[in-house]
């Protein structure tokens, strides 16, 4: 019998240039693959603790763009507080309610990519286990040294900390429906 808290845990481990993240959901395939394809969705739980995203587009489809602003709104982390990060992502494939393949940059508010900053080619797997849904999260990196940058950022604890706020809001979803 499996421990009914396990399912919820983020695990994860590199391989080389990539990081695979892995979380299964307390949900249904077709919510949690809606939670990631649509703007109104993401604006509830995209995001670290504490930071909000006043801004986020989404354009789901093969070449469209997904760009977003995280705004950090929690005073009682110091010198993030106020600060924005810009994010744009460009969807390469759409299996719906399997697969999403996308890349993800650092960006600008116009959208523009921070060249300086490594970018990421996401492949996020949703496989449904009867009622609920098991996300594979796969970040391919262009070498090893980029994905250690990005670790080095925290990416690991902010992602954590979206999978956490998805879970919430997955369960609030539920409830009101």
């Amino acid at each position: 019998m499996t421990n009914p808290n396990a399912t919820n845990k983020l695990v994860s481990r590199v391989e080389g240039n990539t990081l695979v993240l892995e979380r299964v959901f307390q949900a249904p395939r077709e919510l949690v693959y809606k939670a990631f394809s649509e703007a109104e969705h993401l604006k509830r739980w995209w995001g670290p603790k504490g930071w909000t995203i006043p801004v986020c587009t989404v354009d789901f489809r093969p070449g469209g763009i997904w760009h977003y602003c995280m705004k950090c709104e929690d005073k009682n982390q110091g010198d993030f507080y106020g600060m924005e990060s810009w994010g744009k992502g460009v969807y390469r494939e759409i299996t719906v309610p399997e697969q999403i393949v996308y890349t993800d940059y650092f960006s600008d508010a116009e959208g523009n990519i921070a060249e300086n900053m490594p970018a990421t080619l996401v492949t996020l797997d949703f496989i449904d286990q009867g009622g609920t849904t098991k996300l594979v999260n796969s970040a391919l990196y262009d070498t090893a040294e980029a994905l250690q940058t990005v670790l080095d950022m925290g990416m690991l604890q902010g992602i954590t900390e979206t999978m956490e706020n998805l879970e919430t809001y997955l369960e609030d979803i539920q409830k009101s429906s």
